[in-house]
């Protein structure tokens, strides 16, 4: 079983798979009379239809034991996917590229300092939330609307990945 190499979450090295939501080193204004920066844009809500909605929702997330075997991914087919930490703790992303089933070896782990949310495009295969601290709490902003917008792959024995922070 390989284990999946845990890199820092950066705009560079993430973008294949989404945005970064960060202020860090990104554009920003001054409103409400100056007394408010704002970092505008910082990722797109993608939408399949005009019947489909941008709806913001919060997950309380429990912990997995770890080291984690990564058995599967998700993908969102119709739309993008935003995950932004509340209480500003690091947790694990895991992806692989859009497109057709994923392969084990394009899998690739990401690390968030806690103050940086990420945003999944469309059809980019994810593990399902990976909150290193018990009940903790990310504001989503995803697409709802009719179809089904979440497809699963799961792994065959011989490409089951592990996913271990402690090394």
């Amino acid at each position: 079983m390989r284990t999946l190499p845990i890199e820092p979450l950066t705009k560079a090295a993430f973008a294949p798979f989404g945005d970064v939501i960060e202020t860090e080193g990104s554009a920003h204004f001054l409103i409400n009379n100056g007394s408010t920066q704002r970092f505008d844009r910082l990722a797109d809500v993608q939408l399949g239809t005009e019947q489909d909605q941008a709806v913001i929702s919060i997950f309380r997330a429990r912990t997995l034991p770890m080291p984690l075997t990564v058995r599967m991914l998700e993908r969102h087919p119709l739309g993008s996917q935003a995950f932004i930490p509340l209480l500003g703790n690091a947790f694990l992303i895991v992806v692989a590229p859009a497109g057709g089933v994923p392969r084990s070896e394009d899998v690739r782990a990401f690390i968030s300092d806690g103050r940086q949310g990420i945003n999944y495009h469309k059809g980019v295969w994810h593990h399902p939330v990976l909150a290193l601290h018990d009940q903790d709490d990310f504001l989503i902003v995803d697409r709802k609307g009719p179809g089904n917008n979440c497809d699963e792959f799961f792994f065959e024995a011989c490409d089951l990945l592990s996913l271990d922070p402690s090394l």
